[in-house]
């Protein structure tokens, strides 16, 4: 027993080495997907343990997104299971308002994480048929070193947990400023500048809009293909309407519907740079996790001539930048919009369940939730708030099953039980 857990002797070691029996599930991860989990848990009375490694909950919406950031989608595809919007919401609520959501939703499930807890390695321990996640804090000048022992790890860190920076010749001689759009916050001191911005997904597209709007010059980089879909068509939600289509219509036939009705609102925006994938919209988001840019505005800019389109980056030298097609534009400031990606990679030891690139190898569709030996995925399937939130109901009744059958018949532990060497327990 001595080599499977870490014996505590002395004072000092006590402040800087833990090792905790968990008598339920880790949540790694106190973004959407890790509350939604735990909630879900606490409904099944289930005891557990949310780690997070920023100080507070939901970081990504709090201190990596711009001002003007709204959902995207009305609220009710955004809610978390067992607590609806506030009324009084909008149907488009504010990254302000959402933040307040989430912690009224944390409040209310009484989710207490343990903040400023970076995990290093996850591994499932085949002796003992544990799992063995280790942390590392640095909260107040004292490193901390902790090991948390459980029967069920739940992978909540998401599919944005770190930001793409691409590989760009000359870049890093650039002589302006280069920012990632997790940076990014408001136009206001761009103002008067030319800015490139690197990418044209929905956050490229709201950052050109915003820099727009504050009187900077954006020239925004489409490389390959993009769907750009009108937020609403006919006051109605074009996603909530396609959902509604999908219970009557094959895929392929509301992709044909969607794409007359873009035509109607839009026109032809293929004249403006704006190539559409061969793909339909809903199918490439099916079949390769890719969303199609909901337009709020963007689009009226580019027609004025106020956001410029460009193609793909060939490299940099000094304050220029040279594109694919061999023009070259003066640039003051860059924006990176390159998207993040998961960090599964970086700590868990398992390579069955979750593939090489941080994502359960099932991850598209409704089988991407769950592993074996215990562990469990959520938030990965690419399918929004709204598969995060099934994900975390599916999850909590699974575990739930187990635990309410287990602790109906107790049974006798043996006397090598690696509870009475362990520290402290939740």
């Amino acid at each position: 027993m001595e080599n499977m857990f870490r014996l505590i002797d002395n004072d000092q070691e006590v402040a800087t080495n833990r090792c905790i029996w968990v008598n339920g599930p880790v949540i790694v991860g106190a973004g959407p997907s890790g509350l939604a989990t735990a909630a879900c848990l606490r409904e099944q009375n289930v005891p557990f343990v949310v780690l997070e490694r920023a100080d507070c909950i939901a970081s990504l919406w709090q201190k990596r997104t711009y001002d003007r950031l709204k959902l995207h989608l009305p609220k009710q595809f955004c809610q978390l299971p067992k607590m609806f919007f506030p009324e009084s919401f909008p149907e488009y609520p504010t990254k302000r308002q959402f933040i307040d959501y989430l912690e009224s939703y944390a409040s209310r499930f009484d989710i207490s994480p343990k903040f400023n807890e970076c995990v290093q390695t996850a591994r499932f321990d085949e002796t003992s048929g544990l799992w063995r996640v280790k942390t590392v804090s640095n909260a107040e000048s004292t490193r901390t070193e902790v090991e948390y022992i459980c029967r069920w790890l739940v992978v909540a860190t998401g599919e944005n947990a770190e930001r793409v920076m691409p590989e760009i010749e000359g870049l890093s001689e650039f002589t302006g400023e280069v920012i990632h759009a997790c940076d990014y916050k408001s136009g206001e001191k761009f103002a008067g500048k030319k800015v490139l911005v690197v990418g044209c997904g929905n956050s490229g597209m709201e950052v050109s809009l915003d820099l727009a709007n504050h009187l900077a010059k954006p020239s925004m980089v489409i490389r390959s293909s993009v769907h750009v879909m009108p937020r609403e068509i006919m006051g109605k939600s074009t996603f909530e309407l396609a959902m509604k289509m999908l219970k009557w219509f094959p895929l392929w036939l509301v992709d044909k519907i969607l794409l007359v009705l873009c035509w109607f609102v839009l026109g032809n925006i293929e004249k403006y740079g704006l190539k559409r994938p061969e793909m339909g919209p809903m199918e490439l988001k099916s079949a390769k996790g890719k969303t199609p840019v909901l337009d709020i505005g963007a689009l009226e800019k580019i027609r004025s001539g106020k956001i410029d389109v460009v193609p793909g980056v060939k490299r940099f030298n000094g304050n220029r930048v040279e594109l694919v097609n061999g023009e070259e534009l003066d640039v003051d400031s860059v924006v990176l919009a390159t998207g993040y990606r998961s960090n599964v990679p970086y700590w868990l030891q398992e390579s069955e369940f979750f593939a090489k690139n941080g994502f359960p190898k099932t991850a598209i569709g409704n089988s991407g939730w769950k592993g074996r030996t215990g562990l469990y995925a959520v938030g990965f399937t690419r399918r929004g708030l709204s598969g995060a939130s099934m994900d975390a109901v599916n999850i909590a009744q699974d575990i739930g099953s187990v635990w309410k059958l287990e602790t109906k018949q107790p049974t006798k532990r043996s006397t090598t039980s690696h509870r009475r060497c362990i520290s402290q327990q939740f």
